[in-house]
């Protein structure tokens, strides 16, 4: 058995089939994605990558199935599961998710042509594993996925304690010891035991401080946009293909858009964090239902409408549209009075947080800073904001 020394876990135990994993080229590839993409532009220290973080999530798997009582065949899927979870990630992680699923039709989770055509196969299946059934686990299906992909996810206590770690900020500092000894299935729906309501809102309330200092700060966003924008246009510019696109790493993207005339100003912009400004930054009763409703395409047509209005180039601006805010932690199943409840229906921090995130929620139009006034005239009048 190997040991390899964690800045969040200590010593991570690793034997068996993740032995091996870890040495696939789609294991290894993870090394050069970072965790936390253009969140580093905010918080330096911010720079732990992917494969860290599945170390960190197959860690928390192994102490849970321990604490459920589950070995053999089916711990080694979830083992194996919690390890590959994000093999499936593009560069830059969730910042390119949306174009990956425009171009090839699959979130990251889905991950059954990669499991299936790689080195992982001969691994998985050299341990007496399908790689059908562990990338069915990834994507949480059956009653183990939920370990790996649900409410109460291994990967989610991982995220939160290690981005806290390295960004340096307090909020997501749960206690993932506490949540693995409490964890149990009811009828096949995993939960937390009697008594562990104010458990199951620590990490709720973990996860809304670090959407409002950590993963939605607003430099962030901008620089995410500029990305997913500019790796478009790498796209629609070059003969890189949606799938070798997907398999790149943070560095081989920055060079891709480097390299391409119609990006390597963005590039730029971003290697040396000379960022769009906000033009528009508004609360949600300020926007139209058709701007929070509006796909892809149309957020693409009120872009070129702005600029076009503020006389810019089409370049220049990015609306940024999260869509209504929404809180999926709150259906946490926990077990009160006998009966398993969702989170919503026992808690009454839940209604507080909610009101929270809207709150905090808005809508971004970004910028050169030279372009601001003109592009924020043009905004409120394309797109009705009050």
């Amino acid at each position: 058995m190997h040991a390899i020394k964690d800045a969040v876990h200590d010593y991570v135990e690793v034997d068996g089939v993740a032995r091996d994993l870890l040495d696939t080229a789609a294991m290894q590839r993870l090394r050069h994605v970072k965790q936390l993409s253009t969140v580093r532009l905010v918080y330096p220290s911010a720079s732990h990558t992917r494969f860290e973080h599945s170390l960190g999530v197959y860690h928390l798997a192994r102490e849970a199935l321990t604490q459920l009582g589950i070995d053999g065949a089916r711990a080694d899927a979830v083992r194996a599961a919690a390890l590959l979870h994000d093999v499936g990630h593009g560069p830059y992680g969730h910042q390119t998710e949306r174009i990956i699923e425009r171009r090839l039709d699959r979130h990251h989770d889905d991950v059954h042509e990669l499991l299936e055509t790689t080195d992982i196969a001969g691994v998985l299946e050299s341990h007496g594993l399908a790689p059908d059934v562990v990338a069915d686990l990834i994507a949480g299906r059956g009653k183990l996925g939920q370990l790996v992909s649900g409410d109460l996810d291994v990967d989610r206590m991982d995220y939160l304690l290690r981005d806290a770690h390295h960004t340096g900020v307090p909020y997501g500092t749960v206690d993932p010891g506490r949540l693995l000894r409490v964890l149990k299935f009811v009828d096949g729906t995993l939960a937390l035991e009697e008594g562990n309501v104010a458990t199951a809102e620590s990490l709720l309330v973990a996860r809304a401080l670090m959407n409002a200092t950590v993963y939605r700060h607003h430099v962030s966003r901008i620089a995410g946009s500029m990305l997913e924008r500019s790796a478009e246009r790498l796209l629609d510019s070059t003969d890189i293909t949606p799938e070798r696109f997907a398999r790149m790493t943070d560095a081989e993207l920055l060079t891709s858009l480097q390299a391409c005339e119609q990006t390597s100003e963005t590039a730029t912009r971003l290697a040396e964090r000379r960022l769009y400004k906000r033009a528009v930054w508004a609360e949600i009763e300020a926007v139209p239902d058709a701007v929070l409703e509006a796909d892809d395409e149309a957020i693409r047509a009120f872009e070129g409408e702005i600029a076009e209005a503020a006389d810019v180039p089409a370049r220049s601006v990015i609306v940024d549209c999260p869509g209504r805010p929404s809180m999926p932690e709150t259906d946490t199943r926990v077990v009160v009075s006998g009966t398993v409840r969702r989170l919503h229906e026992q808690s009454p921090l839940v209604q507080g947080l909610q009101a929270a995130q809207r709150a905090q929620w808005r809508l971004g139009v970004y910028a050169p800073e030279a372009d601001l006034e003109g592009v924020e005239r043009a905004t409120k009048r394309v797109l009705g904001l009050e």
